[in-house]
């Protein structure tokens, strides 16, 4: 880690400067920026984990630590927050739908973190241009869009029936705080359009009684959308609990595996691969510092993150979009306001109090967040294929991309055994990745697809002549 040097008078920043990862502003200035990455990423970090039936104070908890042990990894270089990831909460659907457990859902969740951080030890020797190659745009945006259309059974069959009208009005309310809302808290619509959601569910509750309806998977009965009963008996300082799911208690508890539920999740590797490598050359654009050897160290810091998340029953991580908001914002690319940020997110992990109150969200708040999230993390793959200039008029793109998008969203099943099936997520993943390469080999030997046109370099499938001007493939996050 670097021995921050101070930015000018550690108060202020001149006109186009930005404070680079090896320095810092003032000590009280540092600790308050560290904070507003907390708030900043607050509301994915705990959504999620809640989503997947993990506890979200141990959530918050690791992320504290994960977030500390990616900057050891990178050497101090690299600014960013791991928060929670959604990249494998479509896999995690799918376990739950086939009656996994939660042990096995943070033992398929470790396996993929141990991958993803043997990718980025691979990245880190034989250089950033393998991405490219193995995982083109055109197929990180396909993975990309199926993860968030996937999900979307999700939130109309579980979430958006607890509370229909609180789930509208909650989708309203954020859908316009994205827009109206100005600097910091634009930032970070989702946590206040999800404090919004929290209150006017409990003034409901005040005003107009119960309601029934389903609470989760469970069969429709009279509850208050706001039930405090978990939070008054918890106590204000400790650790997160420790599982017992006979009494319906999630929290510290050891990972167990399954070949099949691992499968299902893997997918999501390639989602965090294309996620770390946008941000770290979103954060290098911006600072003007080299980061391309950190690539490698990043993909693997995020994926080792994972594994040690997991291990304890702690959620996923990955970089945040909405950290890099705030660092864009302010000007302060400081590493030193991250060490703040994960401190001030394990001291909250270490209040159950805390954690009863996020675990408390009512369901159709949640559902009005959801519909907004996953549809975004769904055309975040478009935005990849738009800014990368992929042509869906050549076969060689469209046909092997088309089929793996509707089995992947469709959630079609390929089934092997009475124990073993492929579906979803996995297989659509599968039939992109195999198929976009065997169709680039097959139609490498025919000449109308390798025909050239105008503005565009013989043999591409991806749109005009970027000869000049090497792409780079945007930040695909994913919360």
């Amino acid at each position: 880690m670097p021995i921050w040097t101070l930015h000018r008078d550690g108060k202020n920043i001149g006109p186009g400067e930005v404070v680079a990862p090896g320095e810092r502003l003032s000590w009280g200035r540092t600790i308050g920026l560290g904070g507003q990455h907390v708030v900043s990423m607050f509301g994915a970090t705990f959504v999620f984990p809640i989503i997947m039936g993990l506890n979200p104070q141990l959530a918050v908890m690791m992320s504290g630590f994960c977030t500390l042990f990616f900057l050891l990894v990178v050497k101090g270089r690299v600014p960013s927050y791991l928060g929670t990831s959604a990249a494998f909460v479509g896999g995690v659907a799918a376990i739950r739908a086939q009656g996994g457990t939660t042990a096995e859902v943070t033992g398929a969740i470790l396996v993929s973190g141990l991958v993803l951080g043997f990718v980025g030890i691979a990245i880190h020797f034989l250089g950033g241009g393998v991405i490219s190659k193995a995982l083109p745009p055109v197929v990180t945006g396909a993975v990309v869009m199926l993860i968030g259309f996937n999900l979307a059974p999700v939130v109309a069959g579980l979430y958006w029936p607890q509370d229909q009208w609180v789930a509208l009005i909650v989708m309203v309310a954020l859908i316009v705080m994205s827009v109206a809302l100005r600097g910091f808290l634009g930032r970070i619509a989702i946590l206040v359009a999800l404090v919004f959601g929290y209150i006017f569910s409990w003034v409901l509750d005040r005003v107009s009684g119960p309601i029934t309806s389903a609470s989760g998977s469970g069969a429709p009965t009279e509850h208050f959308r706001v039930n405090w009963d978990s939070v008054h008996s918890a106590s204000w300082f400790g650790l997160p609990p420790f599982s017992d799911e006979a009494n319906g208690i999630v929290g510290i508890h050891a990972p167990s595996f399954s070949l099949t539920f691992i499968v299902l999740v893997l997918p999501g590797v390639i989602a965090l691969v294309a996620e770390n490598a946008g941000h770290v050359k979103a954060v290098a654009e911006i600072t003007g510092d080299d980061l391309d050897p950190y690539i490698g160290r990043a993909i693997a810091g995020d994926g080792f993150a994972t594994a040690i998340a997991s291990a304890v029953g702690g959620s996923p991580t990955t970089t945040h979009a909405e950290n890099i908001g705030v660092m864009a914002a302010t000007r302060v690319y400081s590493t030193a306001a991250y060490v703040i940020a994960g401190v001030i997110a394990i001291l909250l992990g270490f209040s159950p109090k805390f954690g009863a109150v996020m675990a408390a969200t009512p369901g159709g708040v949640l559902g009005g967040i959801l519909v907004v999230l996953f549809g975004m993390i769904g055309l975040l793959g478009a935005k990849i294929w738009k800014e990368n200039g992929v042509d869906f008029g050549n076969p060689l793109n469209l046909m092997p991309i088309a089929a793996g998008l509707i089995i992947g969203i469709g959630d079609t099943a390929l089934k092997f055994s009475d124990t073993f099936s492929l579906g979803g997520i996995a297989l659509g993943t599968i039939v992109l990745i195999v198929m976009y390469h065997f169709c680039q080999f097959v139609g490498s030997r025919n000449p109308e697809l390798n025909r050239p046109e105008p503005g565009r370099r013989p043999g591409s499938t991806t749109g005009p002549d970027t000869s000049d001007d090497e792409r780079e493939e945007p930040v695909a996050q994913l919360t």
